[in-house]
């Protein structure tokens, strides 16, 4: 209320001023003065029209206060206001308190904010009347409640804390909170207005919040464990995250923000808490099946929320890569698409963590530390056929990838391929494949190659490439080579008519193959004689030794067709050529003549007579090669290409080569462990046992097992090397 006259003077005397001198006033005065004020109160407390004018009333409030009649005059004003807000409380009373409907609940509600609502209109009133006395005589005394804060205590002490009103009120309240909670339509200022009363009246948490959290509490309880025996995990996930909105609407809505932590505590704990291990059990691995990126990322927004949430999800998250990668690994009948699957699975993993877990590290530590774990459950056979999968990949003839691609595809497999322990169990084979690719001249691309090569040199160091590359320079220095033997022969008086090409292998960095004696006809040992001349007289002191088993050639043949070339190996060659001498031999003809090992010959056989390119004819017919079976050669033979490949029946890497390769694996792996003892030995002069396994496992790169290394401490001290010292035999001195 603006009162423009007087209000000057209530600045005046509020900072110490003093104010016109006002005439002495008479005990009549001040008794008149006060029912005049208190008619114009009983008038804003009745709702009806005040009969004096607003400006008069306030002088009259200042007149009494300038005269020192200011405690009684707020007594009384005091004893007025608390009749009337006594006699409120009837009205709350003709309400039944049991058995009530919604209807008569929301009915009482309303009742009580209307009370409300008219009894701060009527203490601003009230106040804009009395502001002189709020000012003056009440801003004075420090222990006196301002007039609005009178009005709060009364209406707090007579209508709030009357137990049965509080109780209606809160029941009410809670009643309308459960209805909107199910679904129902609710008026929310009507809520907001009276949690706001209670709040103006400082009974919000004791009267309201105690009882609403309780009854949250109870609520949640009963609807997380029906819903976890009724719902899937997707539909539980998205109904929490439901929840969790709608309260935070209410908090903004009608509730008091100081009820936001503790009420969103209570959903999180009821709906999340106490259900995180069921959850993971009953949906994570679905979820990370079904590749659910939505609700993957639901989960971890929902479990970072909660007390303990990630811990849990990132074991269960560890568990399940362990267990699907497991399953991948440890199922030999999966081993031929072992690599692929696991290249998908971590691009799956990777494709997880980045969308869905917000890239937290812990979560990328779990997944590296859990490969690492089921990679190496079943020892050499991932680095086995990590090595393959690349062969097929670099070999040519792979058509499925750009170079782009197949540079990404070789750095996924170098993740996949630093999981594993045994290493040098990958370098064995991938040599072993890298040489058929090189000799045979199967290599997609040598960029491609090198690529790799320094892939693994980066990752594993120069030793473990060094014979790698070192089959790359003989490979480079064949060429050069070749070029100086082309020029001498062309000076040669008896120039040959086959024209001769020769791969020089230093026998160190390559893989060691079984040398097979066979009968070459006396052109090619001829020539070969003029090579080893040729070679000798540069490189003095090297003994080569020839590898028929590598051998290829392209052989000129004349069919009734016509005239065309053919592409075989060198046992392929000497069966071919038998057939310039006669037009049918026997199995038994053909290795005398020949001299090729008899499993070899009938893989060789197979291939000419029972392949796709049936250059021989086999009597009598069918797929398999036996010792009486004749041969004889096919005039009639036709093919639309001019030169054409017949390839040799690839035998299937044999068990016994598969094991041949580990072993040479594990031959290498005793010779650097011996190494590896000396040198620590060596170093240290004296050692116990359980220190110099320590240092052992320290300074080997591959997987070994305790009894591995005793043996090979026995072995190095029964050759010498050391001795066990003879008072503590768990000790061993350095034999220099």
């Amino acid at each position: 209320i603006h009162i423009p006259s007087y209000y000057p003077k209530l600045v005046a005397i509020g900072e110490g001023r003093s104010v016109d001198r006002l005439p002495k006033l008479s005990e009549n005065y001040t008794e008149d003065t006060w029912l005049k004020l208190r008619d114009a109160v009983g008038a804003i407390q009745n709702s009806t029209s005040i009969k004096y004018n607003l400006e008069e009333l306030y002088q009259a409030v200042e007149n009494l206060c300038s005269y020192k009649v200011s405690p009684t005059l707020y007594k009384q004003l005091r004893q007025v206001c608390e009749d009337h807000v006594q006699a409120q409380i009837h009205q709350f009373r003709e309400y039944p308190f049991d058995l009530c409907s919604s209807l008569d609940n929301l009915s009482f509600l309303k009742r009580m904010n209307r009370c409300w609502q008219d009894h701060c209109r009527q203490t601003i009133m009230i106040r804009s009347i009395f502001l002189f006395l709020d000012r003056t005589y009440v801003l004075q005394n420090s222990l006196l409640p301002s007039i609005w804060d009178t009005g709060l205590e009364l209406f707090r002490t007579h209508i709030v804390s009357d137990v049965a009103v509080q109780k209606r009120t809160v029941e009410g309240l809670l009643e309308q909170i459960e209805l909107e909670r199910n679904g129902e339509t609710i008026d929310r200022s009507l809520l907001r207005s009276l949690l706001g009363m209670l709040s103006d009246l400082q009974v919000y948490r004791d009267s309201f919040e105690e009882r609403f959290l309780t009854e949250t509490n109870r609520l949640y309880a009963a609807e997380g464990q029906r819903l976890m025996q009724e719902r899937d995990v997707p539909e539980y996930l998205h109904h929490v995250a439901r929840r969790l909105e709608e309260e935070n609407d209410r908090i903004m809505s009608y509730l008091d923000q100081s009820t936001q932590k503790p009420l969103i505590n209570c959903i999180e704990k009821q709906l999340l808490g106490e259900h995180m291990t069921a959850i993971l059990q009953k949906g994570l691995s679905n979820l990370l099946d079904e590749n659910r990126v939505t609700e993957l990322t639901l989960l971890y927004q929902l479990f970072s929320k909660g007390k303990g949430g990630l811990p849990t999800l990132l074991q269960f998250w560890r568990d399940y890569i362990k267990s699907f990668g497991g399953e991948i690994v440890c199922t030999p009948e999966k081993d031929k698409d072992m690599v692929q699957d696991l290249l998908d699975f971590k691009d799956k993993m990777d494709n997880v963590v980045q969308s869905c877990f917000a890239r937290n590290e812990a979560f990328i530590n779990a997944m590296k530390e859990a490969f690492e774990t089921f990679i190496n459950k079943r020892p050499n056979k991932p680095a086995e056929l990590i090595a393959k999968y690349v062969d097929s990949k670099l070999r040519a003839g792979n058509k499925e990838a750009t170079e782009e691609e197949l540079e990404r595809i070789l750095d996924k497999i170098m993740i996949i391929f630093r999981f594993i322990h045994g290493k040098d169990v990958f370098e064995a084979f991938y040599k072993k494949d890298l040489a058929k690719r090189l000799l045979v001249g199967k290599s997609a691309s040598v960029d491609a190659e090198k690529s790799m090569l320094s892939k693994l040199k980066h990752e594993c160091g120069a030793a473990f490439t060094s014979k790698l590359e070192g089959m790359f320079k003989d490979m480079e220095l064949s060429k050069d080579i070749m070029i100086q033997f082309k020029q001498y022969m062309q000076n040669q008086s008896e120039p040959s008519n086959i024209e001769l090409t020769v791969n020089i292998l230093t026998m160190g960095y390559w893989p060691s193959y079984t040398p097979m004696e066979v009968h070459l006809p006396s052109e090619m040992v001829k020539l070969q004689e003029v090579f080893k001349l040729f070679y000798l007289s540069k490189h003095s002191g090297r003994k080569l030794q020839w590898q028929p088993t590598l051998g290829h050639s392209v052989l000129k043949a004349e069919f009734k067709e016509g005239k065309k070339e053919l592409q075989v190996s060198l046992f392929q060659t000497l069966v071919l050529l038998m057939f310039n001498e006669g037009e049918d031999f026997g199995m038994e003809e053909i290795r005398t003549a020949t001299g090729i090992e008899e499993m070899e010959l009938k893989r060789t056989l197979q291939s000419l007579a029972c392949g796709k390119a049936r250059v021989l004819n086999k009597n009598p017919r069918g797929k398999d090669v036996e010792d009486g079976d004749r041969f004889n050669f096919n005039n009639d033979f036709k093919h639309k290409l001019f030169r054409i490949k017949i390839n040799q029946i690839q035998m299937k890497e044999t068990v016994e080569e598969q094991v041949s390769t580990t072993e040479r694996v594990f031959q290498d792996r005793q010779y650097q462990i011996d190494a590896a003892v000396v040198r620590i030995m060596k170093m240290r002069k004296i050692l116990s046992h359980n220190l110099l396994v320590s240092e052992l496992y320290n300074q080997l790169k591959f997987p070994v097992k305790p009894g591995d290394l005793k043996k090979r401490i026995e072995s190095l001290i029964d050759r010498d090397y050391m001795e066990r010292d003879k008072e503590t035999p768990n000790q061993y001195h350095y034999v220099a």
